[in-house]
């Protein structure tokens, strides 16, 4: 029994070490996903301002809930060069949904973004100035590691600009 006992506590600290080595200088990355809002109230204002200024719309969507989602945001908020190409062609928004409590909202909110959730998350949802889904992106093309690829991530924003797209 006590060799059970040590085997098992031994386990528990070499996994505890583990993390703690894994995880060791990483900071997580701040909530950026508002639970309380509407998200299709959301889009609508993120339409309206598009129109105004002749930018899209990008839904990241996703939640708290989510590492991948907060290292993106984290990510993309981080560098210079992907977040002015953002700042001038988009209105970026973080889009809250969790697919477990997804309700009424969840469901609706998945019919207008043509059922983006069958990607995984984040997703991304390149909206048009009218407010009309042009395009999808799966994040799991843009990720490296534990992180994201700044070549892929930055060629995604550019190709969907609303300047790259007209030119089409």
């Amino acid at each position: 029994m006590k060799k059970v006992l040590s085997i098992v506590v031994l386990a528990a600290a070499l996994f505890t070490m583990t993390v703690h080595a894994q995880t060791q200088g990483e900071t997580t990355p701040k909530k950026v996903y508002n639970e309380q809002i509407n998200p299709l109230e959301q889009i609508d204002q993120a339409v309206a301002q598009a129109q105004a200024e002749g930018k899209f719309v990008i839904c990241q969507v996703g939640g708290n809930w989510c590492p991948w989602c907060l290292r993106f945001a984290d990510f993309i908020t981080n560098d210079s060069t992907i977040n002015s190409v953002i700042e001038q062609n988009f209105v970026y928004i973080h889009t809250n949904y969790h697919p477990r409590k997804a309700g009424e909202v969840g469901k609706a909110l998945m019919k207008r973004l043509n059922n983006a959730g069958r990607f995984g998350f984040p997703v991304f949802v390149v909206l048009d100035e009218q407010g009309n889904v042009i395009h999808i992106q799966d994040s799991a093309l843009l990720e490296e590691g534990k992180g994201y690829n700044k070549d892929k991530v930055l060629n995604f924003f550019k190709h969907w600009t609303p300047s790259a797209v007209k030119a089409e």
